[in-house]
């Protein structure tokens, strides 16, 4: 089953609305719908107090958007795709990771005598390929396309650039894009060395680097990272939170204008502390550690949420660090944890967050006011609106959803924003246009 009811101007929880497409059904195809779910339910021992009672929750409707985007040019391919930012124009910024390319997807950066080039399939005492006086690929497809890509509305890409340069330490592993407010662009990385941050202009001219590539003194040192994760900009308060992160374990805001350290905290708003911790056990009391700070995101209000992964949790404060509350996702989730990335909807009061999960291959959709998951979407798998490893979220200004991929997913998709409904199923699956 999927959402329904759909309208277009829908009132949020607090009173406010969201905008949205007008995709509504006529009235009696809505009774005829809601009555039917509601016979179903009750066939499955519902009662009708808990149907009328999920009924009651609304909640925002996405349909996967399987033309977006366009194919890219000049037989470019991309790796694990760790990083994701909408800028004030809409264009959609990615970050992938190159060297996650398999050596069968790209011929055309292998040359001719190169061990990767091999033939695995060549008969048992054959020649070994000689390579030629001029350097030639063993094929035209596929090429590895630089590691941040940018495309506009339509789905086009419309830059690209990135890798190793003079003055500063590009990441050993690519992890998370920032764009900020007047248009540069944040970078970070997860790699067993990467404790630097990174700031470049639109085009790709570097600005500065934070931090000493390779140097760190744990989680309470405020010149290195470790590890980190993803950036988010406080307009408002010219400020950058960084999830610090793989490494480390706490949230750290810097000065937008010079990266200056400004402050920083561990879960619950205490010192970090990097002492060995036992690993996340649902039904063990919780950690006073974070787990893989992925994401720290705050909301126009002044609260800060933070994806604390591992420990399949979500932990709320003020822009000061002081704690406010917590909450937990999907706690049977093991391994990689259940809270991947958080992005706000765009209505004025962000009623919502969505939030990844990247082992269960879904998008959990919370109301933000309480932190309850209202519904999810997705699957695992590889077509349009399937996920593997789904890793990062935003939103652009029309409210889409946009999601990228880790390991061999490898992608960005888009989720075009359809108003709010009333929530008929807790898990959605693929949400598949409805109309072809």
């Amino acid at each position: 089953m999927r959402l329904a009811d759909v309208e277009s101007r829908a009132p949020s929880p607090g009173g406010a609305a969201l905008k949205g497409d007008a995709v509504g059904l006529t009235y009696a195809r809505r009774i005829g719908v809601g009555a039917a779910i509601a016979v179903a339910l009750v066939g499955l021992g519902i009662t009708r107090d808990q149907v009328q009672a999920q009924a009651a929750k609304r909640a925002p409707i996405f349909e996967v958007d399987p033309f977006w985007p366009k194919p890219l040019p000049n037989h470019w391919v991309t790796g694990s795709t760790i990083g994701l930012s909408v800028d004030a124009q809409d264009n959609v910024w990615t970050i992938h990771r190159p060297g996650t390319v398999e050596d069968n997807f790209k011929a055309a950066d292998i040359m001719v005598g190169d061990a990767r080039g091999r033939d695995d399939e060549a008969q048992p005492g054959a020649a070994a390929a000689r390579g030629p006086a001029t350097p030639r690929p063993i094929g035209k497809c596929c090429k590895v396309a630089p590691p941040v890509l940018v495309y506009d509305q339509a789905g086009a890409l419309v830059n690209s650039w990135g890798g190793p340069g003079p003055g500063y330490d590009w990441p050993e592993s690519n992890h998370g894009i920032t764009v900020d407010h007047e248009g540069n662009v944040w970078l970070a990385g997860n790699g067993a060395r990467d404790t630097q941050v990174l700031k470049f202009s639109s085009a790709g001219r570097f600005i500065f680097q934070i931090g000493k590539h390779g140097v760190h003194n744990g989680s309470n040192d405020t010149e290195n990272f470790w590890q980190p994760t993803k950036l988010w900009e406080d307009v408002a308060a010219n400020e950058m939170y960084v999830g610090d992160g793989y490494g480390n374990r706490r949230v750290m805001v810097l000065d937008v204008a010079t990266g200056k350290y400004k402050r920083h905290w561990g879960a619950y708003g205490a010192r970090p502390s990097d002492e060995r911790v036992p690993a996340y056990d649902p039904q063990a009391p919780p950690s006073k550690q974070f787990n893989t700070v992925h994401c720290a995101i705050v909301s126009t209000d002044g609260f800060v949420y933070v994806c604390d992964r591992v420990n399949d949790r979500i932990q709320v404060f003020r822009k000061d660090g002081t704690f406010v509350r917590e909450a937990f996702i999907d706690t049977h989730t093991f391994r990689s944890g259940s809270v991947w990335d958080m992005t706000f909807s765009r209505d004025p009061q962000q009623t919502y967050i969505y939030a990844a999960n990247g082992v269960d291959e879904k998008i959990n959709i919370l109301l933000r006011s309480s932190l309850e998951v209202l519904t999810s979407f997705g699957d695992g798998g590889r077509g349009p609106g399937q996920f593997f490893g789904v890793h990062n979220l935003a939103t652009d200004s029309k409210g889409n959803l946009y999601a990228t991929e880790t390991y061999t997913g490898a992608r960005v998709q888009r989720f075009l924003y359809k108003g709010v409904g009333p929530v008929t199923t807790a898990e959605q699956g693929v949400v598949w246009p409805a109309r072809r």
